[in-house]
């Protein structure tokens, strides 16, 4: 019989528990053995949800801390030299330090950078190397979790992110080239694989999912270097895992390799499966990844036997493994828990445990049981349904769509008159000072809004709640002097499930929690009909904002392709049809905010990026969509309102021509991980309108002071004009405590006036 498996499981626990014990270990309330013991009771009980579900192997080294990445930067001492001398005190200390930054005991260190693995709203950290690196097997984590979970009973698989992704996912800080260090990298990889077979692993998977990508020559014989050093050594079976995408012509480069199997992603990429089998080596086994790892449908049986009956002709059983496409780190754990979902609605749905029991069932229709095969049957019966469920096709909606006109995607003047017309209306000073838009949510203020959903909290209770924060908020915007407000989102849980609430189309869980990184957790709304907005969704909390103060207030959206990058979408219909759904909303929301006399309006759209295909050959049809409901989203209106968006932890460089296009009055984007490098896009492609480089980074609990924000200040002038320039923070400051904020946004405002004092530039 075909073998079940998978190559990665949810790390953060079915109601966040890992979150909650990080969290306490970094307020200093629980010690680090506490919570390792927490590491340790979690990737105990995911192996046996696992093994239970219907799991033949599982995994293991596919649990963090914090993050994979920066888990094999550790693992081979990839270690940048400012983080040594934490290290030397605490290794759990200098590996936060890395992931977080790090400000006390005389130490000041910024975090490690932060980007998109890949186009999934998992943040990674880049690790930084230099030329000259030196490398070497520092810790025991994949060794002691193989162990572990042998201990337990189980049969496991080591994972280990491979070292040619490793070097192309780093960064090197001298510019040197990251592939020259493959050689002094590959010696500790032979000897951790030489451990892992001593201590009994048959296989390991070593996860290249940059065989993906676009390669050239270089990568390409980086592959091919090591991989025959590490056959060369004594190893266990290896099996190469590739996914999120087609191999395409990587394909004759990855069955070239000494290996001894091939994971590939048979839902992104069902069609690459002829020319797989073909090009197979007799002796490779086929790891098949045909559930989707990324989203929470259940399969389509129609799709997926006939894959898996032609793999199981061309290869037996015994060379044919079932798995998800990807690791399940990208869904929820368990739909059971999802007690209060109409039940109509979660039966189409599928979780990381059911996804296990999805594929248990093929294994066994491969086998020929016949309760398999009626299971299958049922299930399909099931998603043809759903077609014809109520709440899923609105005529409406699809109507405006056939007939929406090419106009509404434009503004009424070009950017360089509407800057002078804002100019008249909103009166701001040069270089002027915001926020992107969220201010702390306290504890007491999620505590009021659980209350409120429980009906524990009365209506006006909460109003009133709601009201004085926002007051709060506004006032203290004007105490420290920042020149665009915002209301501060007391009343939003999160950016695209608050909208996502107020729209037709969508549906909620309570425990459908993923990682996003670290401990911060979200939990994507899900699309399951067409989308369209009962009624204003902002305009009443802006509009009060705008009451209290004589200065512009930003109404704030979450545009339409981060709306749909960071939901799980309906699999029925094209990706691009939903944005322009939500787009239309968006449109109405606008045009409210508009007219209740919001002069400035934020569309956020921090997945843009995210979105990208991973093949350049695919850029132009995306990006033709995404900035098309962008424009969708902010078309129509007058020249005065000023439309800004926000991104966040994405390289822009090779898509600059496209955030151009979205024709936002001004972008503020994330540049202060990076001290700015970001901003070396600008030199090659002069960007004709605002720019708000974020000089305060939201995501480390580390406040910078006014003379380091001047200083990356004075570094966006080296490529930008001052009449271009905005100051912001890198984020929403949801996520940070109001001692924090107060510190960071007077630093901030001090560092703007002092820039215009050296400018010479009215205040």
């Amino acid at each position: 019989m075909s073998l079940v498996t998978f190559s990665g499981f949810p790390r953060i626990g079915l109601k966040r528990e890992l979150k909650r014990a990080l969290e306490s270990h970094w307020r200093g309330a629980i010690g680090g053995e506490t919570l390792l013991d927490t590491a340790r009771l979690l990737r105990a009980r995911h192996w046996r949800l696992a093994v239970d579900a219907g799991a033949d192997v599982v995994p293991c080294n596919d649990f963090s801390l914090y993050d994979q990445v920066l888990d094999t930067a550790v693992l081979f001492d990839a270690i940048p030299a400012r983080y040594r001398p934490v290290f030397s005190g605490s290794a759990l200390d200098g590996y936060f330090a890395m992931a977080r930054g790090h400000k006390r005991d005389g130490h000041d260190l910024h975090a490690l950078e932060m980007t998109k693995w890949f186009d999934t709203n998992y943040h990674y950290l880049v690790p930084e190397l230099e030329a000259g690196q030196r490398f070497a097997l520092a810790c025991d984590k994949p060794l002691a979790e193989f162990i572990e979970a042998r201990e337990l009973g189980h049969r496991a698989r080591p994972v280990l992110l491979g070292p040619v992704s490793f070097l192309l996912l780093s960064k090197t800080v001298d510019g040197s080239d990251r592939l020259a260090l493959l050689d002094a990298l590959l010696p500790p990889y032979v000897e951790l694989l030489g451990q892992l077979a001593d201590a009994g692993a048959d296989w390991v998977q070593l996860d290249e999912p940059c065989l993906v990508l676009d390669l050239d020559n270089d990568d390409r014989a980086a592959y091919r270097r090591a991989y025959a050093a590490l056959a060369a050594a004594r190893t266990p079976r290896l099996l190469l895992a590739s996914y999120f995408g087609a191999l395409g012509d990587n394909l004759a480069l990855a069955v070239s390799l000494p290996v001894d199997g091939l994971h590939v992603d048979l839902v992104r990429a069902s069609e690459q499966l002829d020319a797989v089998l073909d090009a197979l080596p007799a002796s490779f086994i086929l790891s098949a990844g045909v559930v989707d790892g990324r989203n929470i449908w259940r399969s389509r049986p129609e799709r997926v036997l006939p894959l898996l009956r032609k793999a199981q002709a061309c290869l037996g059983d015994e060379r044919l493994w079932l798995a998800p496409s990807c690791s399940l780190q990208h869904v929820p754990i368990d739909l059971e828990a999802e007690t209060a979902l109409d039940p109509r609605r979660r039966a189409p749905m599928a979780f990381a445990r059911q996804k296990l029991e999805e594929l248990r069932v093929y294994a066994d229709a491969l086998a020929d049981l016949p309760e398999a095969h009626a299971a299958l049957a049922a299930q399909q019966a099931l998603l043809d349904t759903q077609a014809h469920a109520p709440g899923v096709v609105n005529a409406g909606v699809r109507n405006r769509l056939r007939t929406l006109s090419p106009q509404a995607t434009l503004r009424r003047s070009a950017y360089p008159t509407r800057r002078a017309t804002q100019s008249e209306t909103l009166v701001l000073p040069p270089l002027p000072t915001t926020t992107i838009g969220s201010f702390p949510q306290t504890d007491a203020l999620r505590r009021a809004r659980a209350d409120h959903r429980a009906g524990k909290l009365g209506d006006d209770a909460y109003d009133s709640l709601l009201k004085a924060e926002v007051e709060r908020v506004v006032r203290f915007q004007e105490h420290v002097g920042l020149d665009v407000l915002v209301h501060g989102e007391p009343e939003r849980n999160d950016m695209v499930e608050y909208f996502g609430e107020q729209l037709d189309g969508y549906l909620f869980t309570k425990l459908g929690w993923v990682q996003s990184y670290g401990s911060r957790c979200v939990k994507p709304p899900v699309i399951y009909g067409d989308i369209a907005r009962p009624a204003p969704m902002t305009v009443r909390w802006s509009g009060y904002a705008q009451s209290l103060t004589d200065k512009p207030v930003k109404g704030m959206l979450t545009g339409p392709v981060t709306m749909l990058q960071w939901s799980f979408v309906r699999d029925d219909l094209p990706r691009e049809t939903v944005c322009r759904q939500i787009a239309l909303a968006l449109r109405d929301e606008v045009h409210d905010l508009e007219a209740a006399g919001i002069g400035v309006i934020q569309i956020d759209e921090p997945a843009l990026r995210e979105g990208l295909p991973l093949r350049r050959a695919d850029w132009l049809a995306y990006l033709a969509w995404a900035v098309e409901c962008f424009r969708i989203a902010a078309g129509g209106v007058r020249d005065a309102t000023q439309i800004h968006t926000h991104m966040c932890y994405s390289e822009f460089n090779d898509i600059i021509e496209a955030v151009a296009a979205m024709d936002a009055d001004v972008i503020s984007i994330e540049t202060s991980r990076s001290r700015m490098e970001l901003l070396d896009t600008f030199v090659r492609f002069r960007y004709p309108n605002g720019i708000g480089p974020g000089v305060y980074d939201i995501h480390s609990p580390r406040v910078p002071d006014a003379a380091e924000m001047l200083d990356l200040l004075h570094r966006a002038l080296d490529v930008l004009q001052p009449e271009q320039l905005w100051i912001n923070p890198d984020c929403g400051l949801k996520t940070r405590g109001w001692p924090e904020v107060e510190l960071a946004l007077g630093h901030m405002v001090a560092s703007a006036r002092q820039l215009r004092r050296e400018l010479q530039l009215p205040a």
